[in-house]
């Protein structure tokens, strides 16, 4: 007859799907409970990473091997490992383990920009934080994920192309910052019409097939709003750190909530809020509130975050010899408010 210690027995003699290692070495099964009247098995198991078609297969060998053993009818919650304990077997990682970015073990950070709606700037934002990340020394790739919108390459003023070698996508490197983006892909600017489940299939190979080397953070420049490009995203990565952009206007602000909304309702923590076009200097030195104010510090209360930085009106310097219309210089006084956005990015995922 099962009681507490087979079922940690039998369930130990599994396989955490991405840690490679047993129930019982990563200490997975958190409870064991039997109605002993109806022999039904409850157990309760921390893995690396959930809602994942792993979790679903190390479901039904639970059940199998329960079952088998005389379970009649079978119970499982699942749970994740605490950072804690998922940083101490990053340690103990294979190369190859090390090198997905999209397992658990990575050490890989992800920093998701989002917006609620377009034409808040979120790309301009995206591609100047991770080049402000990449100034202050950091290992930065940045994915142009807004398949439909891409502008990431023009923006950074990229002129060359990804190279494809024994079947791997070398991302090209600006700036300090390695890009990926569908605008590589695309010939003359043509519209995207792809559905769903192939932008699906892009976006993967953005992270799987893609070789990023050695990053410290991940940026992914994501679709304005809440649609399904979003979610597949939220739904790939083991976890993200999100930023969030707005304008001043409290209408732009009302609907970028739902772009935070939809990370935290997925488990990814919101970083903070950038407001951008804040405000326009004008050639007395007067700030001109042309969008309004407010909407940057309404949404952090909304969210219960905290305003990351809020950016003027402008345009970068830039010339013909090196030509990245969208890059602020390290010197521009934006240029500066984009490295302190950096380094406080960098404390709060220090924490």
């Amino acid at each position: 007859m099962l009681n507490v210690q087979k079922v940690q027995e039998l369930v130990g003699q599994l396989q955490d799907p991405f840690l490679h290692k047993t129930l019982a070495e990563t200490n997975g099964i958190t409870n064991v409970s039997i109605k002993e009247e109806k022999m039904h098995v409850s157990v309760r198991l921390a893995i690396a990473k959930t809602n994942t078609p792993e979790q679903m297969t190390l479901q039904m060998k639970v059940v199998e091997v329960l079952k088998e053993n005389g379970a009649a009818s079978v119970g499982i919650r699942f749970e994740e490992l605490s950072q804690e304990a998922l940083q101490a077997f990053r340690g103990q990682a294979t190369e190859a383990e090390a090198q997905d970015i999209l397992s658990p073990l990575s050490s890989v950070q992800f920093i998701s920009i989002a917006s609620g709606k377009g034409g808040v700037g979120k790309s301009t934002v995206s591609v100047n934080l991770a080049v402000a990340l990449a100034r202050l020394g950091k290992k930065v790739g940045l994915i142009d994920a807004d398949i439909y919108g891409f502008s990431v390459p023009d923006m950074m003023g990229v002129t060359e192309m990804p190279v494809v070698k024994d079947n791997r996508i070398y991302p090209v490197e600006r700036m300090g910052v390695k890009v990926i983006s569908m605008g590589f892909f695309v010939e003359n600017n043509a519209p995207i019409v792809w559905r769903g489940p192939m932008l699906g299939k892009v976006l993967d190979q953005f992270f799987r097939d893609v070789e990023w080397g050695d990053l410290d953070y991940l940026l992914l420049d994501l679709p304005p709003g809440t649609g399904d490009v979003a979610l597949d995203i939220h739904q790939m990565l083991p976890s993200s750190k999100e930023i969030v952009v707005t304008t001043p206007h409290p209408t732009a602000a009302f609907v970028a909530a739902r772009a935070g909304a939809m990370a935290l309702q997925t488990d990814h923590e919101i970083l903070g809020v950038i407001e951008n076009m804040a405000w326009y200097e004008n050639k007395d030195g007067e700030k001109e509130y042309i969008f309004g104010q407010g909407g940057g510090p309404k949404l952090t209360e909304e969210l219960r975050t905290k305003l990351l930085g809020q950016i003027p009106l402008g345009q970068p310097d830039w010339t013909e010899e090196d030509f990245a219309p969208s890059i602020y210089a390290a010197h521009h006084p934006t240029g500066k408010i984009y490295l302190t956005i950096a380094e406080e990015v960098m404390a709060q995922l220090k924490k």
